[in-house]
């Protein structure tokens, strides 16, 4: 919810760059779609041949006598692409993780880091406001001095609310004597950071003693309504066991045939997002007015006012409270691949006025 308004902004059209109302259009800067697929004519273009081919969705239990090879196509596509050794698709970002947090319940201690996402919890209580530098610090006293011997380690990989990404030495000074499985929730760098944009899958080297579970959507960057869990093929294997798997409907196949057809297009995508970024920045007189870091589409700041000051120049940004509707708002400004360098051009010069204003 805006912090200015009533009630969320209304529209019938999908938001790309820009934003229609019935009252007019707004530069949109706001929204997880970083790569602007659903907004790319090429991508809609193979996704018309899938529907040619599988029809507009598929609802039969991946467990069926009928076994659609699409699904083997994209599984060893995203573990290629991500160096695991499996990958499992499901039909969202909030499965893939309920799917793996349910299937390991009561299997060993689970510990959250903050902020984990929801889709990985297993209750409302697990919700970790701690600042993560603390809970870093203090993370392997807490698995020393916990009883299990078996236990779940589950963070985010990137922090979009805040802007941050950590540092992941830290998991080198993780206790040896504990068998100890990290679960990461991807879904907001999956498509952008890392290798070729794979992810934290690419960018983690395990000790031995840790296993390492990567859960993500595929609706945010690379705009597949879908969801992936990664891991050791034993591991996803296990989940394919689970009644949540074999009672979900799988990721429409039309969806994922227009996936496999789209390389060029997404590293093509992912290069026009990072000179947004860059430009940005260039543009901007006071970037320390923001907390970001190198090569991603977000920038937060802790002065609310900015939304409703941008919202009188025609231009959208995110801010909602999070996350319950009693909480802070939390304002960002959020680049994808669709803007243009005139839609930067127009945005940076308001903040540059508004922090001109602010400051004096």
């Amino acid at each position: 919810m805006l912090l200015f308004m009533n009630e969320p902004l209304k529209t019938s059209y999908l938001p790309g760059r820009t934003l229609r109302t019935t009252e007019k259009e707004l530069l949109y800067f706001s929204g997880t779609s970083y790569l602007g697929i659903p907004g790319n004519q090429e991508f809609r273009e193979f996704l018309l041949e899938g529907l040619a081919r599988y029809g507009s969705n598929y609802s039969s239990s991946r467990l069926s006598n009928v076994h659609l090879q699409i699904f083997d196509e994209a599984e060893a596509y995203l573990a290629n692409y991500t160096g695991a050794e499996a990958a499992l698709t499901v039909s969202s970002g909030f499965l893939a993780g309920q799917l793996v947090v349910r299937t390991l319940a009561g299997k060993g201690a689970f510990m959250y880091g903050p902020r984990t996402h929801p889709a990985l919890w297993l209750n409302p209580t697990n919700f970790n406001n701690v600042a993560t530098e603390e809970w870093l610090q203090q993370l392997p006293d807490i698995i020393e001095n916990c009883n299990e011997d078996n236990l779940f380690v589950l963070f985010n990989a990137v922090d979009a609310l805040w802007a941050k990404k950590f540092d992941l030495d830290w998991i080198n000074k993780l206790p040896l004597n504990k068998q100890i499985t990290l679960i990461i929730d991807d879904s907001h760098g999956f498509g952008i950071t890392g290798k070729n944009g794979a992810g934290v899958f690419t960018e983690i080297l395990l000790p031995e003693n840790l296993n390492l579970i990567v859960v993500s959507s595929i609706g945010k960057a690379l705009g597949i309504p879908g969801g992936v869990i990664l891991g050791k093929a034993e591991t996803v294997n296990s989940f394919k066991q689970s009644p949540l798997f074999g009672g979900g409907s799988p990721v429409v196949p039309a969806y994922l045939y227009a996936f496999l057809q789209a390389n060029q297009l997404y590293e093509q995508a992912r290069e026009k997002l990072f000179r947004n970024i860059n430009y940005f920045l260039t543009r901007l007189t006071n970037p320390e007015f923001f907390r970001f870091f190198p090569d991603y589409p977000v920038f937060y700041t802790p002065q609310n006012e900015l939304c409703p000051f941008l919202f009188d120049k025609d231009i959208l940004i995110s801010s909602f409270a999070y996350p319950t509707p009693q909480d802070p708002n939390i304002t960002r400004i959020i680049l994808n691949s669709l803007h243009t360098l005139p839609d930067i051009d127009l945005l940076a010069s308001n903040i540059n006025e508004f922090c001109r204003s602010y400051t004096t």
